[in-house]
């Protein structure tokens, strides 16, 4: 029976979800900050590990300013490539499973149609490249391995592109969205329900992890407003109009084809999940 599960990057977005989601299910949780558990020094994850020797890790700690990766290589790479080495390395060590949390800018984007486990990876940028990286570590170092590849995630926790659109409504009465990049909008919540569900298994390897379905970035930013009954003209724009220091995928749109394979139930589809995020009582005024 795993009972003991530390979390990195515990009070990140997805990390202050799973924290909270595994303590409710009874799990003996450690969810860890960077003050805690300072991933890119070996020797004290090591010392952290034995002390808590947990069944499974959750690594969800990265670095994530996707565009200052680009000036910021070193550090990037440090967090995201060899941070991780030194999580897999020692959650070997005590024998934990481990989940690591990757994310769709480990592919350029130029494939038509969805992604699936099987496609190779191309990164763009400084960011998927490091997390990348991370995989192959993870890869050469542990035996028991989860990679959960996600995307466009948002949450309660933390900063994301729902409460950036909810915030910005406040003082524009119009919004430019790009409208070329495609992908999957992710609730943490269902994220987190999925890494839980998939831990308690052997079923190891590499899974797609996202809601359901995809749209652009000006058709999430339309449904935000639409849910929450919001007046706001949203017009749409191309990336070229909006240019950022780090390359953005133009299509990362996923297939769940490993949850398929092994026998897990797919994740929801984004707008409904969006819907429970946004009006959160909508599931109890259905049920009466």
């Amino acid at each position: 029976m795993l009972s003991k599960v530390l979390v990195t990057g515990g009070h990140g977005q997805l990390g202050a979800e799973l924290t909270l989601m595994l303590q409710k299910k009874g799990f003996e949780t450690y969810g860890l900050g960077h003050q805690e558990l300072d991933i890119t020094d070996l020797e004290h994850v090591r010392k952290v590990l034995r002390e808590i020797k947990p069944d499974v890790i959750c690594h969800t700690a990265a670095y994530t300013a996707v565009d200052k990766a680009e000036s910021d290589r070193d550090n990037a790479f440090l967090v995201n490539a060899y941070g991780t080495r030194n999580i897999a390395i020692a959650a070997e060590e005590v024998s934990a499973k481990l989940v690591y949390v990757s994310t769709d800018y480990v592919f350029n984007g130029e494939k038509e149609g969805t992604y699936s486990e099987f496609d190779f990876p191309s990164p763009l940028g400084v960011y998927g490249q490091s997390k990348y990286a991370g995989e192959q570590f993870v890869r050469d170092f542990h035996s028991k391995f989860f990679i959960t590849r996600t995307s466009w995630v948002y949450g309660q926790y933390g900063g994301n592109f729902v409460k950036t659109m909810l915030k910005l409504a406040e003082t524009h009465e119009q919004l430019k969205v790009v409208n070329d990049q495609k992908g999957c909008p992710t609730y943490t919540k269902e994220l987190a329900e999925k890494i839980i569900e998939l831990f308690q298994t052997d079923k190891y390897g590499v899974y797609h992890l996202s809601n359901s379905g995809s749209c652009t970035w000006y058709e999430f930013a339309k449904a935000i407003f639409e849910i929450k009954g919001i007046n706001v003209k949203v017009d749409p724009c191309t990336t070229d109009e909006f240019p950022r220091p780090a390359k953005r995928p133009k299509n990362s749109e996923f297939e769940h084809m490993a949850l398929r394979l092994n026998g897990f139930k797919d994740i929801r589809a984004w707008k409904e999940a969006l819907k429970d995020f946004l009006v959160p009582d909508t599931r109890i005024n259905d049920a009466n």
